[in-house]
């Protein structure tokens, strides 16, 4: 008899990226325990793969001993979770919390006795002055964001293997794709090119890794089913300046002279050029 799928705990299943989590565990039969704030059940999807949802008022208050009970008979765990609101998540103090309950989290799914850990960091952990990063670049957060990410990264790349179980990190570089927040730049720009209006941007010289969210959401789930361990870049590796990009969206509507460039300034201190490296754990 074929042993019983390996059970997998998620955390932020309802958000941007954890959704295609989700979605690539579902397409490999995989069982996902998900975990989730409370009233948020009905944005729930690809619930063939739902073993079982565990809601929380606050996922990140939630001591150690309550993570270790979620995580029963979990052999997997990926944590998605995280503050995330564009405009605000970089500076907030919320990555604080967030940090703190990253390591409760994992220290209740070290005492449950959990086989893999997967967290998800950040290119911006990078020293973004390289230009071309990967996982042997040198680490230099700028902002309350990634030095939160980091500072997460070096405590489990400790304490995990420490007790036994293995660690992946996976950094993401720039999403895009199927609930993206509507303030992000793709969104932005297909609500404008759609309604025949002027699309206001920046030189758009920066060189930039996109990648469509559905294809994060397959090399997460990729690296926690694998066997590799460690940090991991979770980008397409290929280089495009944001104004190809704009113009590529551009003409699927056939309004490229809706893009007015130079409309509004370059940030000064925005890396000119932020590329991973793309290669297995």
């Amino acid at each position: 008899m074929a042993a019983a799928p390996a059970l997998i705990l998620l955390t932020g299943a309802t958000g941007f990226v954890g959704r295609q989590v989700l979605r690539a565990l579902s397409e490999r039969g995989c069982k996902v325990r998900v975990v989730i704030r409370a009233g948020t059940e009905d944005r729930l999807v690809y619930g063939d793969a739902i073993e079982g949802v565990v809601a929380t008022s606050n996922l990140w208050s939630e001591r150690a001993a309550w993570w270790s009970d979620a995580c029963a008979d979990v052999d997997i765990v990926i944590h998605v979770a995280w503050y995330a609101e564009p405009g605000r998540y970089l500076q907030s103090p919320k990555n604080s919390e967030c940090l703190a309950g990253t390591l409760r989290l994992a220290e209740g799914a070290s005492r449950a006795g959990i086989r893999r850990f997967i967290g998800i960091g950040t290119c911006f952990e990078y020293d973004l002055d390289a230009g071309l990063l990967s996982v042997q670049t040198s680490l230099r957060p700028t902002t309350p964001y990634a030095e939160a990410k980091v500072a997460a990264f070096r405590a489990l790349s400790q304490s995990l293997p420490a007790e036994g179980t293995e660690f992946v990190w996976c950094r993401l570089f720039y999403l895009y794709g199927e609930g993206e927040d509507e303030r992000r730049l793709v969104p932005y720009l297909r609500a404008k090119l759609s309604a025949g209006e002027p699309a206001e941007l920046s030189s758009g010289a920066q060189i930039r890794d996109f990648l469509d969210v559905r294809e994060a959401g397959r090399m997460i789930a990729d690296a926690a089913l694998g066997t590799g361990q460690g940090p991991v870049n979770i980008c397409s590796g290929v280089p495009i300046t944001v104004r190809a990009l704009a113009e590529q969206i551009a003409d699927q509507y056939g309004r490229r002279e809706l893009l007015r460039f130079g409309a509004r300034p370059d940030n000064l201190v925005d890396p000119p050029r932020v590329v991973g490296v793309r290669a297995a754990p």
